[in-house]
Order: structure tokens, then sequence, then C-alpha cells
């Protein structure tokens, strides 16, 4: 009897130490971060970025490994299919894992909630409200409203294509405001912004980076920001919501795994991640390129998730889009 009793408490003692031993073991080989979007753009930037912050803390190399395509379903789709090991570790982000499954419900060969392990968010990138002063003749906020109502059937806004955020924001605009322009749809924010300078299209949502130097050079006028509260490298410009209420997209990316990574693992990501994000000079990198450092808890996170994908499949369920 004494002898089964210290067996079954050695075998007891060894199952709570397994955790202890794994977390110890781990990471075993070097890592890496699966970008869903190809290289270059903000996404890959400050995937490189964490993945430079993460090999320095984990004494092992970070690899970023960029897998584009269908909208970021083929590179989200590859992290939810990978071992829940800490080893593979993946930048997600608004439109894959809240725009895209609201769009595709039930059609994406992964659940944008339910597939992964939300580790920690990395920062948001604020979009903002642009106009061809050419075509809209308006300076503020709130001349922009009073204009838009009785002009708006001869008014054009142009997107990155049907489905895009930058094309929802546009969505959240007409439906709070009870009027409805042309969308034309482009093949991407770069081409719409060309459109746009070139006064094919009055006025488009678009990324805080990609517009704001031709909003520097007179070219655009930036009318707002679509964030909750301003942003510290455009303290004078006003949120859309504050005039508008209920019209808001903060676009972020965060670092994730697979679902079922272990918690010791998740949270020592979430320390080193959050530790290394609030850094001054980071900070300052971030803002460079239009970024906000916007570390949390995982906890945070999921619910992050979980409320932009209901606000997006609410918006389209009310709206009707369906995928281009």
């Amino acid at each position: 009897m004494i002898t089964t009793r210290r067996m079954l408490l050695a075998a007891g003692a060894a199952i709570l130490a397994a955790p202890a031993i794994a977390q110890a073991a781990w990471p075993e080989r070097p890592l890496r971060i699966i970008v869903p979007l190809s290289p270059g753009g903000i996404a890959d930037i400050m995937a490189r970025m964490v993945a430079e912050a993460l090999g320095q803390r984990l004494g092992r190399p970070v690899a970023v490994e960029n897998r584009s395509g269908a909208g970021g379903a083929i590179g989200m789709e590859a992290l939810a299919r990978a071992a829940p090991d800490g080893h593979t570790l993946g930048m997600g982000n608004i439109a894959a894992n809240a725009i895209l499954p609201a769009m595709n419900r039930g059609r994406l060969p992964y659940d944008p909630v339910a597939d992964f392990t939300p580790i920690c968010l990395v920062a948001r990138t604020p979009s903002v409200l642009v106009i061809n002063p050419q075509k809209v003749p308006v300076q503020t906020l709130p001349e922009f409203v009073a204009f838009l109502r009785p002009n708006a059937d001869r008014l054009t806004f142009g997107s990155s294509g049907i489905g895009t955020s930058l094309h929802l924001a546009m969505e959240m605009l007409m439906a709070q405001t009870g009027v409805r322009m042309t969308h034309v749809p482009f093949r991407g924010s770069s081409d719409m912004i060309t459109a746009m300078v070139g006064g094919q299209v009055d006025m488009a949502v678009d990324s805080f980076a990609t517009s704001w130097p031709h909003v520097q050079a007179g070219r655009l006028r930036a009318i707002a920001l679509l964030t909750a509260e301003p942003v510290a490298f455009a303290p004078d410009l006003p949120t859309l919501s504050s005039v508008v209420p209920g019209v808001e997209l903060n676009p972020w990316h965060g670092i994730m795994g697979p679902a079922g990574l272990p918690a010791p693992i998740t949270a020592r990501l979430n320390a080193d991640i959050a530790s290394f994000l609030r850094d001054p000079a980071v900070v300052e990198r971030l803002a460079g390129f239009g970024g906000v450092a916007a570390p949390n808890t995982p906890e945070a996170f999921r619910a992050l998730m979980v409320a932009d994908l209901e606000k997006f499949r609410d918006l389209i369920a009310r709206t009707g889009i369906t995928a281009g």
C-alpha cells in the first residue's frame, strides 16, 4: 500500500512538473512569425521589429515568413494549422481576423477566434478621411458633413477594393448619415490615392501613413481621423465620431499563435512583446509610419477580436455588401 501510494504521489508530481519542464525547454529551436501580407508593408515592418526584439530576449533566431494571398487567408490558415508549441507565431490583423471572416462567414479554412491564441496587440494604424479639395470645397469636419447631405448623389469615394476596411469605413459613414455616394473600388490603396489626387474620385478613407504625405503637400485635405480618440502625431485632427457617432475604423496588428498555445509560453511572449512596445524609441519609430503602439493582455486582445468580428458582421448584414 505504501509503495503504491508513493508511486501515485511520484506520478502526480511528474505530471505537475511537466508544464514547467516544457516551459524551461522552450524555445528549443528558431521561431518564425507568419505575416499574411506581402513584404515591405506596415505589417511586415512591425513583424520584423518584433522578431528582432524576441530574438534578443529569447536567445533564439526569429524569422519572418511572408505568406500573402486571398486577403490574408493563406497565411492565417498556415498559422492555424501549425503546432501549438510556441515556435510558430503570426501577425494577425483586423482584415484577416475580423473583416474577411465577416464577409465570408463559414467559408474560410479557419475560425477567426477559436483557431488562434491571442498573445499581444502590437499597434494600431489609424485611418483618416481625406478629400480632394478641388472637388469637395470644405475646410472642417462640420463643413464636410453639411456639404455631404445635399451633394451626396453626385459625390464619389474610392477604396482599395470591395469589402476592404477602407470600403467598409465609408459604408459606416453613409449608414450613419443616411446618404449614398458612388463607390469606385480600385486594386489597391496606391491606385486609389493616385486617382483621388488626379480628381477621378472625391474622397476616401485611407491609412494615415499612405495619405499623409499627400496632405502635407497640399494635394489632399485631411478632414478627420476614424479613431475613437485623437492621436499624438496629429493632435489637431478631430475624430469623425465626434460629429458622426459610431463611425470608427482603427485597424490593428497583433501577435498570435495557434489555438492551444501553452499558457506559460503565451504569458512569456506577452511580457516580452509588451515590454518592447513600451520603449519610447519603439513608440517613436512606430509613429514615424503612422502606427500607435498598443500592447495589451491576451484577454483584452481576444475581446477586441470578438468585438470587431461582430461589428463588421452587423455592418455587412445591414448594408448587404458581398465579397468582391
